[in-house]
Order: C-alpha cells, then structure tokens, then sequence
C-alpha cells in the first residue's frame, strides 16, 4: 500500500501528512516537530553554498528563504487543499499582498468580487490602483458578471466565499471554467470555510488562500498566512515574498502545525455550534435576519450544498431596533456588549466564541456607501463559533437579546 492510503481521512492527514517519508533526511522521529530559530545556515564547500543559494526554496540557506519548520507545516498545508505545494507567509496579508504583486504589475487588470475580507478590500481599491493595476469589482452572486468584466488584460480573478461578513458565496466552478477558457488565474480566499468544509481547486480554482490566523492555527495565538497550488505557481509567488520579506517565523509555523493537528474536531464542533446558533437566533422575535449557508433560509442555499460540506463556523445576524433605535445600531452595541460567554474581539476561528459588531468596526475605514454595497447594515453582528456547549451559548445570546431591550 502506498503511505497516502493511510492519510484518506482529514483526522489521520493533519496528525501524519507533515511527514516527508520518501525522504528520510527530511524527516523527524520526534513526535514535536523542531523548531529552527537560525537565521542562516552553513555550507561544507563551495559547490554545497552554491546548491544552496540556487536551489528554489531552500530550507537550510537563509530563513527569509525559507525554514525547516515552516517547510514540513507546509507540506501538510499543501496537503489539506489537494495542492501540490505552498507557501507559508508572515500572515494572511502577507499571503495575499504577494500573491496579487506576483500577478499583477502596472497595466494588468483585475477582476474581483466587491466583498472582502477589509484587508483585501483596501489592497484591490487603494494600492493596486495607486501602482497602475486597475480593478474591478463585481457582485459575486452574479457568476456571469466575472467574464462580462474581463479584458485582455486581465491576469487575475480574486474570490473569497463565503465573504465577511454577510456569508455571501460565490460559484467556485463557474468562475474557474471561465477563466480557464481565457487563460486568467483563479485565486480564492477559502478563511471562513476552511479545508474541512470546502475544497477550491476540486472546482478548478488556481491558487487557495487561508488566514491561518484562524481555523488553521485555531488557538488565538498566532498570525500567518498561506498560499496553495501547482508548484510552479507557488514558486512564482514565492520569489516575490523573499524580496516583501513576507517569511513567517519558525515559532508560529511550529504553532500552526500544532494547531493543525486538531483541525477536523475543532471545525466540526464550530459547524455544529454555528448551526445551533443560527436556528435558535433566526426564531428569535429580536433577529430580523440571519445569515448562514446551512440554514434553509440563505438564499444561495443550493449552491452551499454543492461546494460546501458545512456551513461553516460564522453567522452574522440583523437585530431588531427598539423605540429610537430604527436601524438598529445601539441595539446591537447593547447585545455585544451584554454577552458574557461570548467575548468582544476581531477574528474568528479559535476555542472561543468571538463577535463583533461590524458597523463599529468598519465604520473607521469604510464609507457608509462602501458599508452599503457590501451589505454591512448598522444592526448586523457578525459570531463566530467557538468549542464551547450550544446550549451554554444559546443561553447567552439569549440574556443578551433581553438585557439589549430589543422589541
């Protein structure tokens, strides 16, 4: 039997598929993998330094290179997304800057969704612009507004599904059997589904970006990102990172690749907890809405089914106003801030549960027409799921819907 029989399940790959058993001079019988602090390695001769400083990727040259650590955690990475290699980076923007720069230069073009990730957003409709590539934004629940915006320029389409924080989707199929017919590179940002709920390049997708930050370290302790794909594109990004110096340390690869290690049972419970969350707060007389691809109710439903095998870990729920409060904006300030369990903070993916409410948080960089077309109402509160018990959590979101006073 070849090792991979062995590594059919998600459970079994993220304990062993960091393990390079072909290979034994790669490979580690410490059951902890090591952690690499140099920042340079030593060659024996002349003819060894030269291997070294020619070799792509290296792990034993230079660590803004790369990294003995960050090379086993990315074996698995590449693993987990049915990607022959990838690339871990410094963080999730670190991952995406580099990537766009590594397809795109002045006079390209780009095609993206008009939802993303804040980040994302200001690198697609600031920076990219200011250095002559031109964007533009389409409604991704329009599959067919990506080839009516593309030009002979263009070099790139950029995705995110589901999208922060409305769980918008976007069809990961259509999109890459258009592009493929003209040539044009496919990148998705797959944060909120993770590799447990939604597998981009089994639709055709290109190139699979991850906030490991999140799902992937899932601990609140660590910040990286990481790219997934063919080979030869992962090493067309990565000459690009070593001139950004978008490495990532050797300690939060050694985290990510713990964290890992518990990815399939972590994932599964936040679906579970999503789930529970999304029944009981979208019968609630206080929640005018909920957003979630599981539950009946989304109206891209059908197609979460198809790409997706969860909903995934967030939700995001418009809040009824009380008497003075017609959009519902102090209302949801009041139910943030009445939650015991649950905690205030940005991010998601971690043992604990995390909410926020949006239009507080992006009101600082986004316009309020921007706030608009990417469907952030003043009464939305995005929650993120953690490990904690359902029950425990429904109970909260409960006493905080009654402290709020919402009517």
């Amino acid at each position: 039997m070849n090792n991979d029989d062995f590594l059919s399940d998600p459970q079994s790959l993220v304990i062993h598929g960091d393990l390079d058993w072909d290979n034994p001079e790669t490979d580690d019988t410490a059951l902890a993998p090591a952690i690499y602090p140099a920042s340079t390695y030593s060659a024996r001769n002349s003819a060894e330094f030269a291997e070294m400083a020619n070799q792509p990727r290296h792990s034993r040259y230079y660590a803004r290179y790369g990294n003995p650590t960050q090379e086993r955690c990315e074996r698995l990475l590449a693993r987990l997304e049915n990607a022959e290699a990838a690339l871990l980076m410094s963080s999730g923007m670190g991952a995406m800057s580099t990537t766009l720069f590594a397809h795109a230069r002045a006079g390209d073009h780009i095609v993206a969704q008009t939802t993303h990730y804040m980040g994302t957003a200001q690198m697609l409709t600031d920076l990219l612009p200011n250095l002559g590539v031109e964007v533009t934004l389409v409604d991704q629940r329009d599959s067919a507004a990506f080839a009516k915006a593309t030009r002979e320029n263009t070099k790139l389409i950029v995705v995110e599904t589901p999208s922060n924080p409305t769980l918008t989707l976007t069809d990961l199929a259509a999109v890459a059997d258009f592009a493929r017919s003209r040539g044009i590179t496919t990148l998705a940002d797959n944060t909120f589904a993770s590799p447990i709920n939604q597998h981009p390049r089994d639709f055709g997708i290109d190139l699979v970006l991850h906030s490991a930050t999140k799902y992937l370290g899932g601990h609140s302790d660590l910040i990286a990102g990481v790219v997934c794909g063919n080979r030869e594109a992962v090493e067309k990004i990565w000459a690009r990172s070593i001139v950004l110096g978008t490495n990532v340390s050797p300690f939060n690869a050694f985290l990510l690749l713990r964290g890992l290690r518990t990815l399939p049972m972590r994932v599964a419970r936040q679906n579970e907890n999503a789930l529970a969350l999304g029944r009981f707060l979208e019968a609630h007389p206080a929640v005018t809405r909920v957003h979630y691809p599981e539950l009946a109710s989304h109206p891209q439903h059908e197609l979460a089914k198809r790409q997706m095998q969860h909903g995934g870990g967030v939700l995001s729920i418009e809040l009824k106003g009380a008497p003075g409060d017609e959009t519902g904006f102090q209302a949801a300030k009041n139910f943030v801030a009445a939650l015991k369990l649950a905690k205030h903070a940005v991010s998601l993916g971690g043992v604990e549960t995390l909410v926020v409410h949006a239009a507080s948080m992006w009101e600082a960089s986004l316009p309020p027409d921007k706030m608009e077309r990417a469907g952030i109402v003043p009464s939305l509160v995005r929650i993120a799921a953690g490990l904690e018990n359902a029950q425990d959590l429904c109970a909260d979101m409960e006493q905080a819907l009654q402290a709020s006073e919402i009517r």
